[in-house]
């Protein structure tokens, strides 16, 4: 009877420690003592190697030293799409490389921090195909490195569905909408030529696309100096460039994003309330930045 109450409560410990299992946000792959240039080479080549899509790069605060590739794979792009709420979201992964002192530090957003993030219930549904592709990433990326040291704080694994930073701060599903437009197709061609335009010195890095469930992500790129990554990423750390692009998605009529004080927590866990207060102003100007990237003005509609 002693052994069946001991083994009981061993299972049920095991069991509490594994619903509160803590998981960062990002891994670490290794680092190399070659060029930025060379190390993004030899990552797009092995990305491509192993039936990844790349679906773009680009230079957080127009930094050499700095970059992002993005990529995905067709299992989880048409995955999470399935996920109504701005499931569409977790397709987009994110290689950052990050140069100092002729060292090149090479990091990915971690798969299961994010798709539980993003996925909330829908993630235990999935959770085979999601647990395949974190450990197809591995096995690729392991021509590259051999640390995978998850890094940048951690949160609760049961926590991250209903993650948000503090009380009275946002959740996953508190967005901001950014518009409202007569059709998906009259968003689609907007947030389209806005950033052709580059509007509101922004870049698109990648933009995913689906057209039957009428859904589209925009990563876009805040290259101001003022207010953008070049202001804010030096404050909370550069580290975690595996955050960057902040999204536009829209789905039907409605374009959102993500609140800054919910997405920038969720990427930098670790933050301060000392340091996050440093940036108090960057989630109302990344807001206007990508507002202004679903508005027409008259001159533009008649340039049409």
């Amino acid at each position: 009877m002693k052994k069946i109450v001991l083994s009981f409560v061993a299972l049920v410990g095991f069991a509490l420690h594994s619903s509160s299992q803590e998981i960062a946000p990002y891994i670490e792959i290794g680092k190399s003592k070659n060029s930025i240039q060379q190390v993004s080479e030899d990552v797009l080549a092995v990305l491509r190697e192993n039936s990844f899509t790349i679906l773009g790069t680009y230079n957080p605060s127009n930094k050499n030293s700095l970059k992002v590739i993005v990529f995905t794979r067709p299992d989880i792009k048409n995955t999470v799409v399935k996920v109504a709420d701005r499931g569409a979201l977790a397709a987009a992964l994110k290689i950052g490389l990050v140069q100092k002192n002729d060292i090149v530090s090479i990091s990915y957003t971690n798969p299961d921090y994010f798709f539980r993030a993003y996925l909330r219930d829908s993630y235990d549904q999935n959770k085979s195909t999601f647990d395949k592709f974190s450990k197809d990433l591995r096995t690729a990326f392991a021509s590259v490195g051999n640390d995978f040291t998850p890094f940048g704080g951690a949160i609760e694994a049961d926590k991250l569905k209903k993650y948000h930073y503090k009380i009275m701060m946002p959740y996953f599903t508190d967005p901001v909408t950014l518009n409202e437009f007569s059709s998906f197709e009259e968003g689609l061609r907007v947030i389209e030529a806005n950033l052709k335009a580059e509007k509101g010195e922004t870049l698109q890095v990648y933009k995913i696309l689906y057209s039957d469930e009428k859904v589209a992500v925009f990563g876009v790129g805040l290259r101001s100096k003022e207010d953008g990554e070049a202001y804010f990423l030096p404050i909370i750390g550069e580290e975690h460039i595996a955050a960057m692009p902040y999204e536009i998605i829209l789905q039907g009529k409605t374009a959102t994003m993500l609140h800054g004080k919910y997405r920038i927590a969720l990427s930098w866990p670790d933050l301060t309330m000392g340091t996050f207060m440093k940036i108090m102003s960057t989630p109302g100007d990344i807001e206007d930045t990508l507002e202004g990237l679903c508005i027409m003005s008259e001159a533009d509609k008649n340039s049409l």
